[in-house]
C-alpha cells in the first residue's frame, strides 16, 4: 500500500481529497493534520510516500512543512496545493523541496496524476506553471531589482488587490511583517504608492497587464 498524508486546516478539503484518493485501491491515507506543526510530526511518525500539504496553514506554512520534512531522512515526496495560481508561490514551494505544486481547483482532474508521478519520484509540474517558474527563477538570479523572493511575492499580491491583512493570511505572516516587506519593496523600487507597486508588478510580469 502507498501511504499518503493529507494536511489542511479545513476538514471539508481533507474529506474531498480523501474521496479523490479513494479511487486508487492501493493507496491509503495514513495520517491527517490540521496545521503545519502537526503535519511535520505526522510525516515523521507515519513516513508516508507522499504528503499533500496546503500552502496556507496555521502555525507553519506548507513551504516550511516541506523544508522541515526534507531535513529528515524520509523518502516522503511533498505536493503543495493552494487556491492561489501563482508562479511565485510555486517557486517558493520548489525551492523548499516540494516536487509538485497544484492549484486546488485542478485537484479533481490532476491530483491522481500528480501523486502517481511523486510515487515514482518524478516531479509533477503543470506546463504553464513550469514556464512561469523558470522565468521567476531567472528573475531571482538577476536580483530582480534587489527584492527578496518574499518581497516579490508581497508586491505580486498587492498588485492582485489583496490588503495587508489578506496577504498576511495567505502567507501566514503577521500584519506587521507583511507591512515591513511591503515597505522594504517600496523603498528598493523607489515608489511611494500602491499604484507604483502595481506598475512595477506589471512591468516585471509578476501579474498580467
Amino acid at each position: 500500500m502507498k501511504r499518503i498524508l493529507i494536511a489542511d486546516d479545513h476538514e471539508a478539503v481533507r474529506s474531498g481529497l480523501r474521496a479523490v484518493l479513494a479511487q486508487r485501491a492501493d493507496w491509503e491515507v495514513v495520517a491527517e493534520a490540521s496545521d503545519g506543526s502537526k503535519a511535520v510530526a505526522a510525516a515523521i511518525e507515519s513516513q508516508p510516500h507522499v504528503a499533500i500539504v496546503d500552502f496556507s496553514m496555521p502555525r507553519m506554512t506548507g513551504v516550511e512543512v516541506a523544508r522541515r520534512i526534507k531535513q529528515y531522512p524520509l523518502l516522503t515526496e511533498v505536493l503543495i496545493f493552494t487556491v492561489h495560481n501563482s508562479s511565485l508561490l510555486a517557486q517558493q514551494a520548489y525551492q523548499a523541496g516540494a516536487r509538485a505544486f497544484l492549484v486546488k481547483s485542478d485537484a479533481s482532474k490532476l491530483l491522481l496524476a500528480a501523486v502517481d508521478s511523486l510515487l515514482v519520484h518524478r516531479p509533477f509540474c503543470v506546463k504553464n506553471a513550469s514556464n512561469e517558474f523558470d522565468r521567476g527563477s531567472a528573475d531571482a538570479a538577476s536580483g530582480h531589482q534587489g527584492l527578496t523572493p518574499r518581497e516579490r511575492l508581497v508586491v505580486k499580491l498587492v498588485a492582485e488587490g489583496y490588503s495587508n491583512k489578506g496577504i498576511s493570511a495567505i502567507l501566514n505572516l503577521s500584519v506587521k511583517t507583511t507591512e515591513a516587506h511591503r515597505a522594504a519593496a517600496m523603498r528598493k523600487l523607489d515608489v511611494n504608492s500602491t499604484a507604483g507597486l502595481v506598475r512595477y508588478a506589471v512591468r516585471a510580469r509578476l501579474v498580467d497587464a
